[in-house]
């Protein structure tokens, strides 16, 4: 017992392991609240499409990559110049025309070098210096470029990607185009302008039409403070700052091409040059030779060079970076860009997400109308169908009725006939009496009745065949009648079916509206519509055919019955009168004075005729306020509210499962 128990025990604590290590554990910030989201929308039960799991990774991607500062301004500002100062690298070209005629990311890389992506999709890798050949808007063959991206391996690009911009006043409006953009997408916006041209009335228009919106995260920078004297420096910069005060959250002068020389100079970089040096002639003296004998000769030097410059006076240097204003530059973006490009970035992404929710919701809803349309047509024929069936016995009792008539009319035709041939004719009868000279025996003659049936049978089944002709006429509308309510049972059908044929086509070929739905979801649907006779349309159809057999089966009774031997009923009519006249007249002969001899009635032959030929039950069958029609009729009515709300409970089944994946949606939405 006490085996079996630690057995248990021991099952019990593996379980709770493996349950402690399927449970995902998720990192703290926004990576690990867009991850946890990924994760729920990339659920089997939702069936994510491979372009929503594509678009999801790359939240992740966009939650990592750094914030992007954009440089921008009217062309022949610097801006080439600034970005290389603040990159400390003279990487970009620069020149007095607007050769920045593509958007350049400029990106954190392992090592230097330049890609191209193309219009057409396909991207080169070209050396860092030859990425003049690919800005300047001057060249034809540049206009298949779509934009650049710039790799260098320094630290401030871990941070921050920069965005390079074709000016907003550059002679290319496609080029204007790419700027407003990148202005809008970007956490920090970069105004760069000569100082000595700030707030000129060209620069205001610009500024009014592109700028007015991104205030908070603007500064607007003044480039070639060193041409003019401090107090210039000071009017202008209070100037603009407060002409372009809706613009800017801080106007700062400096020196682009002092920041440029101070910041290339500078110990940290210098020291980050030579690291960059030894590193890539350590690579490359590894893929020739394993021998690391030469590779010491190049590592002393490098070691000298880094103690030289550890040593060396910065006295020069550090005057430039304070002459040139780049740390308040610097300062902006860490203190005033970064926090609201975090804030942006997160709540930018955190929108995205809910849009996805709502895109895949909206993509759930329009599924839902398929079915939503299958049941409106459903509930809406439904009247249409109750009403059919009842115009169907309205219209056939008429011609139920027309029938009975013609068969009464052939009952009373028989009666008139045999009435007709009911004759009289002369017979004897004796009578014992009693006198005073005893009993004698007399003879008295009576009227009596005989039925000529030979002149019956004439008149009615052999000279013009009369009633041969009046049963075949009513044979012929019973059987006219049957085939009509068929096809009207059929038209019942159809009513169902043409409505649910005209929904299947429309949705049968049901495509996604955005891509990152469910390829699934919807091929789901597509079958579902494929197979809407299987799942709806067979049912009706089923009962319709059970409606027609049961009709059927009625008609060929009462077909028989009609078919029963007119003739035989007739004779065996005029034999009941015959039997009854002859017994009349016994009754008479014996007791003449309590009995006469019976003459039958018309009225007496047909409801005998009846009575032969089963008319209460063809009167029940034909005429009766609950006749077969009525019941068939009824039980179809019936039959068809069952099936109908069986199947609509059954699509909106189908639907439910959408409408809780909404609903999950929606608090997938309301955690993010």
């Amino acid at each position: 017992m006490s085996a079996n128990i630690n057995i248990l025990k021991s099952f019990v604590n593996e379980y709770k392991q493996e349950s402690v290590q399927n449970e995902i554990i998720y990192e703290d910030g926004l990576v690990g609240e867009i991850k946890k989201t990924i994760d729920k929308l990339l659920d089997e039960k939702f069936h994510p499409s491979m372009q929503l799991k594509a678009i999801l990774n790359k939240q992740i991607r966009r939650a990592r990559y750094p914030m992007e500062v954009a440089i921008t301004g009217q062309f022949s500002a610097g801006k080439s110049t600034f970005l290389n100062a603040l990159l400390s690298r003279n990487i970009l070209p620069t020149g007095i025309t607007p050769v920045t005629s593509k958007v350049n990311f400029i990106n954190y890389g392992d090592e230097y070098k330049l890609k191209i992506t193309y219009y057409s999709g396909v991207q080169e890798y070209a050396p860092i210096e030859s990425i003049a050949d690919f800005t300047d808007q001057r060249q034809d063959e540049m206009k298949n470029i779509k934009y650049l991206t710039l790799y260098a391996p320094m630290p401030i690009l871990k941070d921050i990607s920069f965005v390079d911009t074709p000016g907003l006043n550059s002679q290319s409006q496609s080029d204007t185009d790419i700027t407003k953009k990148v202005l809008k997408d970007v956490g920090g916006i970069i105004w760069l302008t000569l100082i000595d041209n700030a707030g000129k009335l060209s620069e205001a228009e610009v500024l009014e039409e592109y700028m007015q919106h991104f205030k908070n995260k603007s500064l607007c920078v003044l480039n070639q403070k060193d041409k003019l004297t401090k107090e210039q420096v000071e009017t202008t910069t209070k100037y603009v700052s407060e002409k372009f005060s809706k613009y800017f959250a801080k106007v700062v002068p400096i020196s682009a091409i002092k920041a440029l020389e101070g910041r290339a100079s500078h110990k940290d970089i210098l020291v980050e040059d030579e690291k960059n040096t030894i590193l890539n002639y350590f690579k490359d003296y590894l893929s020739k030779d394993d021998s690391l004998d030469l590779f010491k000769n190049e590592f002393d030097t490098y070691l000298k060079n880094i103690e030289n410059i550890k040593n060396s006076d910065n006295t020069d240097n550090t005057k430039l970076l304070d002459d040139s204003n780049i740390q308040e530059v610097l300062n902006f973006i860490d203190t005033t860009i970064r926090p609201q490009a975090a804030e942006a970035k997160e709540f930018a992404i955190k929108k995205d997400l809910k849009s996805f929710c709502d895109i895949l919701s909206n993509e759930y809803q329009t599924i839902i109308k398929v079915y939503d349309a299958l049941v409106d047509i459903l509930e809406s024929c439904e009247p249409l169908v109750i009403e059919s069936f009842d115009n169907i016995y309205k219209k056939y009792s008429k011609e139920l009725y027309n029938i009975y008539n013609s068969l009464e009319n052939i009952m009373e035709k028989i009666a008139q006939e045999t009435f007709k041939n009911i004759n009289k004719k002369k017979s004897s009868r004796f009578e014992e009496s009693k006198s005073l000279f005893g009993a004698k025996i007399e003879k008295f003659e009576y009227e009596t009745f005989w039925i000529n049936s030979d002149a019956v049978y004439k008149a009615l089944f052999y000279d013009d065949q009369t009633i041969d002709k009046m049963f075949k006429r009513s044979i012929k509308l019973l059987k006219n009648i049957e085939l009509d309510t068929d096809e009207a049972f059929r038209d019942v059908f159809r009513i169902v079916k043409n409505d649910i044929s005209k929904w299947q086509e429309n949705y049968e070929l049901i495509r996604k509206q955005r891509e990152i739905a469910s390829d699934i979801e919807f091929s789901n649907t597509r079958h579902f519509a494929a197979k809407v006779y299987e799942n709806v349309i067979r049912a009706f159809y089923k009962a319709i055919l059970e409606n027609i057999s049961a009709l059927r089966k009625k008609f060929a009774y009462f077909n028989g019955a009609l078919s029963y031997s007119y003739i035989q009923i007739t004779q065996a009519t005029i034999a009941h009168f015959e039997q009854q006249i002859l017994e009349s007249e016994e009754l008479y002969k014996k007791e003449p004075s309590r009995f006469s001899i019976n003459c039958p009635r018309e009225d007496e032959i047909v409801a005998k005729l009846k009575a032969n030929f089963g008319f209460e039950k063809i009167e029940d069958f034909l005429t009766s306020k609950r006749n077969y029609l009525f019941k068939i009729i009824k039980y179809s009515k019936e039959q068809y509210l069952d099936i109908n709300q069986d199947r609509i409970e059954f699509v909106k089944k189908e639907k439910e499962q959408y409408l809780e994946k909404i609903d999950e949606l929606n608090k997938i939405k309301d955690e993010i």
